[in-house]
C-alpha cells in the first residue's frame, strides 16, 4: 500500500494512503467530510483521459489512512498536505477541495504558499467562513457545532444516513441523478471512517479563513451549487467570490452539497475548461 507519513503517535507511526496515477500536470484531489479520497471517482476517469498526474490521498483517520486520535484542527491537516506534497515532490499542482477539503486547501495556502501551485479549485467551500454572522445567516455557532458532535456520538450511523439525504438531496435525486448502490458506498464509506476524525473535525467549522484568502495569488476556479443544503451558496460561494472577484467562478443550477457525485458531468465539464485554460486571480476585500 502506498502512503506517506506525516508523524507519529505513541509509538505508531501515522500514515496517509496515497493514489498517484498517470503522469502531465498533476491535480491533488481533497476530499469532503466524514467521506475518503474514493468519493472523487467521477473526477479520476476524466481526469486520467485528459492526460494529468491525478493524486488522490485519504485524509488522517478516513478511508485507508491511519486513525490517531488527533490532529483534526486545520494547522495539522494543511501540514499534512504539505508533507505530502514534499514527500511526493509535487511543482506546478492544482490543489481541487470539496466541502471540508476547502478548508485544508486554504490554509494550506495561507501557511505554505503557493511556490508548488499552478491554481487551485474550490468546490462548495468552506471559506471565507462558515460562522454566524449577519454576513452569513446560515452559518453555524458554537451550539450548532456541539450539537453536531453530540448526534455523531448518540448514534452516528443514524445520524450518518440523514446527513447523506441533504448531502445529495436524495429527496428530488434518488433514482435518478444518484443509485441506491451508490448512496450505499457513500455511507459506508462514512461508517468505515474514525468516530473521533468525524468528531473532531466539526470544530473546524468555526474557523476565520480571511487571512489565507489573502494569499491566493494563482488562477482559482470556485464552483458552487445552487441547491446545496450544507453550504448556503449566498452564504458560501457568492461570498468567497466577492473575496476573490477575479476567479472563474460557476453556479451548477440544482447541484446539492456533493454535485460532484450528483452534477459529475456538469462538474467535469467546468473542471476540464480550467485546467485546460486557468484565470489570474488577485484576492478581493
Amino acid at each position: 500500500m502506498n502512503t506517506v507519513t506525516v508523524g507519529r503517535e505513541n509509538s505508531q507511526p501515522i500514515e496517509l494512503y496515497v493514489e498517484d496515477q498517470g503522469s502531465g500536470a498533476p491535480v491533488v484531489l481533497l476530499h469532503g467530510w466524514p467521506l475518503d479520497g474514493r468519493s472523487w471517482e467521477p473526477q479520476i476517469h476524466p481526469l486520467l483521459e485528459a492526460g494529468h498526474r491525478v493524486i488522490n490521498y485519504d485524509r488522517r483517520g478516513f478511508g485507508r489512512s491511519s486513525r490517531p486520535g488527533g490532529g483534526y484542527d486545520f494547522d495539522t491537516l494543511a501540514a499534512d498536505l504539505d508533507t505530502v506534497l514534499t514527500d511526493l515532490d509535487v511543482h506546478d499542482a492544482t490543489l481541487v477541495g470539496f466541502s471540508l477539503g476547502t478548508g485544508e486547501l486554504v490554509r494550506y495556502i495561507g501557511r505554505h504558499g503557493t511556490d508548488r501551485l499552478n491554481g487551485c479549485v474550490i468546490i462548495e467551500s468552506l471559506a471565507p467562513s462558515f460562522t454566524h454572522s449577519p454576513e452569513n445567516p446560515g452559518g453555524v455557532d458554537a451550539a450548532g457545532v456541539a450539537g453536531v458532535q453530540q448526534a455523531i456520538v448518540a448514534d452516528r450511523y443514524a445520524w450518518l444516513t440523514g446527513l447523506i439525504g441533504d448531502f445529495l438531496n436524495l429527496d428530488d435525486y434518488l433514482g435518478s441523478r444518484v443509485s441506491e448502490e451508490t448512496v450505499r458506498a457513500i455511507w459506508n464509506a462514512g461508517a468505515e471512517a474514525s468516530p473521533v476524525a468525524t468528531r473532531d473535525c466539526v470544530p473546524g467549522w468555526l474557523d476565520d479563513f480571511s487571512q489565507d484568502i489573502e494569499r491566493i495569488d494563482v488562477p482559482t476556479l470556485i464552483l458552487h451549487g445552487t441547491a446545496d443544503r450544507i453550504l448556503s451558496i449566498d452564504g458560501q460561494g457568492r461570498r468567497l467570490h466577492a473575496a476573490l472577484p477575479d476567479a472563474r467562478y460557476v453556479e451548477i443550477e440544482g447541484g446539492p452539497h456533493v454535485m460532484c457525485v450528483t452534477h459529475a458531468e456538469e462538474v467535469n465539464r467546468e473542471l476540464l475548461s480550467f485546467l485546460r485554460e486557468p484565470a489570474q486571480v488577485t484576492a478581493g476585500g
